[in-house]
């Protein structure tokens, strides 16, 4: 091998140390980039010529390629309603319009919000891919964009359910009169009802006490938020009667009439009032629910089943991706769950800018799935995924570069050496 060879291979020395440094200063400059995944140079020696015994000569070395580090990194807690990370293999999968071109990107960064139009997306605007569900939680569908916006549609009220007292030492007060309600019963209560465009009603239940156990109740609304109704009179949408046994239990529980009108929705509202587990009506102890005991009439308990319209306020996701929504009404809803994207192998993804990859036709095709089967990892809410980057081990590595970069050098300068003392032979 000629002196001159020694310039040429330590040449190559030089630039593939010099490349593999880059490599290292960029995993060292993404320490604390979220989603980031480190990576490593590989080296390839280079073959020259064949000696006379047939043995190949070093000419050499080049950087062969650059290696990705998939493993886990370090998860750092966000408290974001929307920020995500995967504990474990796979990636969250994009679609939309990057630097002008469409196309489908993978990313372990989980930073995400919701754009103008309700869809989740990343910081570029890429929308994130999962699958729609049905009110069950099943899943609906082929895995498409996260649309998380707009409202929960009112729920009519269909029943009311009471747990009160009735004191068993009220005197008659009959008979019931609908114009003056509260001077002839002996007690009242009032439950808002919600008509089917979601509207509140108050409805004021009055209790009349016709002895011996026996009891009749009266529901009253507003007439003017009735058709047909005068602002200010109540008018009855509900009544029916309540018996109780001797120990105070209820007995019978029954509706005469429910039918309500309310101005603008659904008419012929019905309302099943239910006052508890009747023993006669419904085969109960008569205890569990409403009683007539010798003490105060109260109420302890008033629930219906009705609810407004609600506006999305917050979501809860779970480790298998499912994404619920937290409603203005109180109401929670399934709405998507998180496509996690698995590759044969994900070593040969094209690396795109900020934390995103393509598929290659090395990686193999995309396989999409529910978090935590197949492999795939689970998902974290209120939590991102930092860097994988061991910033000890990479400063370590670039020493090494360093120094061999030097040897590198050495060679050069040491074959410059031998160069000028041929170039003296002369004198």
């Amino acid at each position: 091998m000629s002196v001159w060879s020694s310039l040429y291979i330590g040449s190559s020395g030089l630039s593939a140390h010099s490349k593999a440094i880059n490599v290292v200063g960029d995993n060292i400059a993404n320490v604390s980039t979220v989603g980031y995944k480190s990576s490593s140079a590989r080296f390839n020696d280079v073959l020259g010529r064949r000696t006379l015994s047939g043995q190949s000569l070093g000419a050499g070395v080049e950087m062969g390629g650059v290696t990705q580090e998939f493993g886990q990194g370090t998860f750092i807690h966000s408290g974001g309603s929307l920020d995500f990370a995967i504990s474990g293999e796979g990636f969250f999968a994009l679609e939309g319009e990057l630097d002008g071109v469409d196309g489908e990107y993978y990313t372990r960064d989980g930073r995400f919000t919701l754009d103008t139009e309700g869809f989740l997306v990343n910081q570029h605007g890429l929308r994130v891919q999962g699958y729609g569900l049905a009110d069950d939680g099943s899943i609906e569908g082929a895995s498409g964009d996260i649309s998380l916006g707009g409202t929960v549609p009112p729920i009519p009220t269909s029943s009311v359910d009471f747990g009160l007292n009735l004191n068993a030492s009220e005197a008659t007060a009959g008979p019931f009169d609908p114009l003056d309600p509260g001077a002839t019963s002996n007690f009242s209560t009032s439950v808002t009802i919600h008509d089917s465009l979601g509207a509140a009603h108050r409805v004021d239940v009055y209790f009349v006490a016709n002895g011996a156990g026996a009891w009749e109740w009266h529901a009253m609304a507003d007439g003017g938020e009735l058709t047909g109704g005068t602002q200010g009179v109540p008018t009855e949408i509900a009544d029916g009667n309540l018996t109780f046994t001797t120990d105070g239990a209820l007995d019978t529980e029954v509706v005469n009439a429910s039918s309500a009108d309310f101005l603008g929705a659904t008419g012929g509202q019905a309302v099943a009032f239910d006052f508890g587990d009747a023993i006669t009506t419904d085969g109960g102890t008569g205890l569990t629910g409403s009683t007539q005991y010798a003490s105060n009439s109260s109420v302890d308990s008033l629930n219906q089943d009705g609810m407004g319209p609600g506006e999305l306020i917050d979501v809860m996701t779970a480790e298998d991706g499912t994404i619920t929504g937290v409603y203005t009404n109180g109401q929670t809803q399934p709405m998507a769950k998180v496509a996690i994207a698995m590759f044969q192998a994900p070593g040969s993804l094209f690396r795109a800018s900020d934390q995103l990859w393509s598929a290659t036709r090395s990686s193999g095709q995309v396989v999409m799935g529910e978090a935590g089967t197949g492999g795939r990892g689970s998902v974290a809410q209120g939590s991102l995924e930092g860097s994988n980057v061991d910033l000890g081990n990479e400063l370590v590595t670039l020493i090494a570069y360093q120094r061999a970069f030097q040897a590198n050098a050495r060679t050069i300068s040491t074959a410059d050496e031998m160069l000028s003392e041929i170039a003296n032979l002369k004198r």
